[in-house]
């Protein structure tokens, strides 16, 4: 898992990459974030891991994410 604490100097802006497989997804956002519905996001709350999300959905569901699979960060 990649904590907040690792993402601490990453920017929150477009120039930050986040990918796991085949699945990439542009930028890190917070928890009140308000993108659309079915949306990929990288989530990452102050304490927290950093979680892949489809918003109103599931990412293991809709992409086949599951805890523990390989993420980079890249910016």
């Amino acid at each position: 898992s990649i904590s907040s604490d690792q993402l601490r100097s990453a920017p929150r802006d477009h120039s930050v990459v986040v990918s796991c497989g085949e699945h990439e997804t542009v930028g890190i956002f917070s928890p009140d974030h308000q993108e659309a519905p079915m949306t990929f996001l990288a989530v990452l709350k102050e304490g927290d891991p950093l979680r892949l999300v489809i918003v109103g959905d599931s990412a293991k569901m809709m992409l086949g994410i599951n805890v523990g699979d390989p993420v980079t960060v890249k910016w």
